[in-house]
């Protein structure tokens, strides 16, 4: 049987269903639950950024700042919920005697659950077209948004009333009155990444398969052409790029609800090169790469920290050394050579 890449794509697809779903739960002591039920929140930013630097050829080392602006929305809600009546303690610590106006609406979830898909299509959509527009790409876009993401990390810090400054949000109990720390309740949290990575999943190759999706692979190789072919590539970058930065939003609130904090540390310039390496070293043209990428830099990440303290950054960068020079389609290339050549013989 010949071997296509849609056929590899949706083996893949059903593979990581069948491990996410079945695989993981039994196997994983609860612990291991919730630290993987971190990486799947990081795999939803991998997925995004693999539309948008792998297939549209977007390099943003900016993605914290929405995994930042999904982290702190559901945040707000979680702890203005841990808190009610009283003010949040590090407000009560810090001598604000009145909860801010802008904190006020998150005390109603859909509020926060549309803050979490709205304000960051606000933010990136606008800013990239602008840029767009001004024919800002490659290293440059990159630079800007790494750029935003340290002045984010700044304003944080600074307003320590506000945001809980540099020890973040954290002490959160419940979810709408449900217990959300628990080792039952870090199971179906879970369960849920687990089935939003899949959606995820089904759009991303879905959406490639389009045909946008081939104009998203024009406008990466051949931008002057696709121009010249009548199309508004600013208005196709930033649609890629607004979609990828609501996944890494969405990223953010599981991240937050699953790990009990969010502080500028999970949204700053390393945790954004952390993010775009997860893309990387799975694949960057490849959907379900991205979650193994993600899934095994994350376990790696948890493993040699914990073991080696000190070197285990150096670790993280010789792995993504190696897969630039080694296998620049990372762990998803490499398979997918494997299993042809295994078809050929």
């Amino acid at each position: 049987m010949k071997l296509t890449s849609k056929t590899l794509s949706w083996g893949a697809w059903f593979t990581t269903a069948v491990v996410l779903l079945l695989a993981f739960p039994l196997l994983l002591e609860p612990f291991w639950i919730g630290e993987f039920g971190k990486y799947l929140a990081f795999a939803l930013v991998a997925i995004g950024i693999v539309l948008s630097w792998g297939y549209c050829g977007i390099l943003s080392l900016g993605q914290g700042i929405f995994f930042g602006i999904g982290g702190y929305a559901m945040a707000m809600f979680l702890k203005l919920e841990a808190s009610a009546p009283a003010l949040p303690d590090f407000m009560v610590w810090s001598s604000v005697d009145k909860l801010p106006w802008w904190w006020v609406p998150f005390a109603h979830f859909p509020v926060a659950v549309l803050a979490i898909v709205l304000v960051p299509v606000m933010v990136a959509f606008p800013l990239s077209y602008a840029l767009f527009m001004k024919r800002v790409s490659g290293v440059y876009f990159a630079i800007v948004t790494l750029a935003l993401a340290l002045t984010m990390t700044v304003l944080i810090v600074g307003q320590q009333g506000d945001t809980g400054g540099a020890n973040g949000i954290t002490d959160f109990k419940t979810l709408l009155g449900a217990d959300v720390i628990s080792d039952p309740a870090k199971l179906h949290i879970y369960l849920v990444e687990a089935v939003l990575v899949l959606i995820a999943m089904a759009f991303g190759n879905w959406l490639i398969g389009t045909r946008f999706g081939k104009i998203l692979i024009a406008v990466r190789d051949r931008e002057d052409r696709v121009r010249f072919s009548g199309y508004d590539t600013a208005m196709i970058k930033a649609f890629v790029f607004a979609v990828s930065a609501v996944l890494s939003s969405i990223g953010g609130a599981l991240f937050t609800v699953q790990v009990g904090l969010v502080s500028p540390n999970s949204i700053g310039a390393v945790a954004s090169v952390e993010m775009v390496i997860y893309a990387a070293v799975g694949g960057r043209l490849s959907v379900s790469g991205a979650v193994t990428g993600a899934v095994v830099v994350g376990f790696m990440k948890s493993y040699l920290s914990e073991r080696f303290p000190e070197a285990w950054l150096f670790f993280l960068g010789a792995m993504f050394i190696l897969v630039v020079a080694a296998m620049p389609r990372g762990v998803a290339g490499l398979a997918e050579r494997l299993l042809h050549k295994g078809d050929a013989a």
